[in-house]
């Protein structure tokens, strides 16, 4: 009995560790709408290079003044390193350009597709095969 039972807690750790991870990825559909282009220009603030999604953190200044915070979604590492966007490309204070979509929920998150650095170079930031817009499945 104590043999089924270890087995048991092994296998529930397993398939614990491979749950966890597959349900953070979500395709494009799921969070942003496609209908809803949008372009910011700001200051890096932030960089999150994990998997299964890089995020990084955008200041992004109004004609007013007022400086919203905006999180904008890419693809893995590995594929953005692949399309020549490395972490330590993205250095905080620089001004970037992205082209995304926003977030269904209104939030200031958006599905980075297009990311424009400072040395005047665009990398295609999307998550490949996520079936958004200029999805080309890189």
């Amino acid at each position: 009995m104590r043999h089924i039972l270890g087995l048991l807690t092994v296998m529930a750790i397993g398939l614990a560790t491979f749950v966890a991870p597959v349900s953070a990825h979500h395709s494009f559909a799921a969070e942003f709408d496609g209908s809803k282009a949008i372009r910011l220009v700001g200051k890096l603030t932030k960089v999150d290079w994990s998997n299964p999604h890089t995020y990084f953190f955008l200041d992004i200044q109004d004609d007013k003044g007022k400086v919203t915070n905006w999180a904008c979604e890419g693809g893995g590492p590995g594929a953005l390193s692949r399309r020549g966007l490395n972490k330590g490309d993205l250095k905080l204070g620089d001004t970037i350009v992205v082209d995304g979509y926003r977030a269904k929920d209104g939030s200031n998150l958006i599905d980075a597709r297009r990311v424009t650095l400072p040395d005047g170079r665009s990398i295609y930031g999307g998550t490949p095969g996520d079936g958004g817009p200029g999805d080309n499945g890189q």
